[in-house]
């Protein structure tokens, strides 16, 4: 609303049922998107107008909306659509009362008792739950006993630390027919030995002799999936880092979407050579000092 039910069809809070008719057919008149084809904003306007005099135009509806402003159709709902219901007296004396009403405290007023018979939701249930690199990769499952049953809890593929698997109805029953929470299973994924997980992208160490990395060639890099072949260029560096597309960890409830992995260089040397090899070594070496 661009104001209150009052402002919007510009009477005063004390006009009568005439004065708030009158005022309404005029805006009605005003705003009606017929009348204004090149204005965007009359519709909603005209909405706004609308919705005024229903509120305006109706004894109960008007009384509620003077005592609580905009929040009477809470009020209304929870009293069961009339403002006064107990003999005149209304049960509350401020909009503090009726989210007290709603949300805990207790005692009484006026006769009137504060959340008897007011339905009210389960609370949720969290568990906490751990599970592989690997499951988080190819979504997994884990069996909660509640009650004295089993329950499956599926849980998605990509999912992450923090990622909470719902399984709706399961929490903590309601009261006065209030709906049941929801059981939540708390997702930790625990360090792999191989794969360091970033978001969505993987990061993995490949060990690349120091031949191929000087002449090119190829390496098998190790995934989640099965293993692949990459192609090494001549001259990689240690520490250098790889992409392969799409390799990397399923997007969460994103279908087929996946991050990516890369491949980390880490150059190898030979621990021992024999004479001959080391000869041919230093001769390498050498050759390089001298250009």
């Amino acid at each position: 609303m661009s104001g209150n039910y009052y402002d919007v069809l510009g009477v005063a809070r004390s006009a009568d049922d005439d004065e708030i008719k009158r005022a309404f057919r005029q805006k009605a008149k005003q705003y009606h998107p017929d009348a204004n084809p090149d204005n965007p904003g009359a519709e909603a306007r005209f909405k706004e107008v609308n919705e005024a005099y229903e509120v305006l135009s109706d004894d109960e509806k008007r009384s509620a909306y003077d005592r609580f402003g905009e929040n009477w159709r809470q009020y209304q709902a929870f009293n069961g659509q009339n403002p006064y219901a107990n003999g005149g007296e209304a049960p509350f004396t401020d909009v503090s009362d009726i989210f007290e009403s709603f949300f805990g405290g207790g005692g009484r007023r006026g006769g009137f008792h504060r959340n008897a018979d007011f339905p009210r939701a389960g609370q949720d249930i969290e568990q906490a739950v751990t599970i592989s690199l690997r499951e988080a990769y190819e979504g997994t499952q884990r069996i909660v006993s509640k009650g004295g049953r089993d329950i499956t809890v599926q849980i998605p593929r990509g999912a992450a630390t923090g990622t909470k698997a719902r399984l709706a109805g399961e929490g903590q029953p309601g009261s006065n027919g209030g709906a049941a929470g929801h059981l939540y299973l708390v997702v930790t994924v625990s360090p792999d030995p191989l794969f360091e997980r970033q978001g969505d992208d993987l990061l993995v160490d490949i060990k690349v002799d120091a031949f191929t990395a000087m002449l090119g060639g190829e390496v098998e890099v190790p995934t989640l999936n099965r293993p692949l072949r990459l192609k090494i260029r001549p001259g990689v560096q240690s520490g250098q880092k790889l992409r392969l597309s799409g390799k990397g960890m399923p997007k969460l409830r994103q279908h087929k979407a996946c991050g990516d992995l890369y491949a980390r260089v880490v150059i190898t040397v030979p621990a021992k050579l024999d004479p001959a090899q080391r000869e041919l070594a230093e001769s390498l070496r050498a050759s390089f000092d001298e250009s």
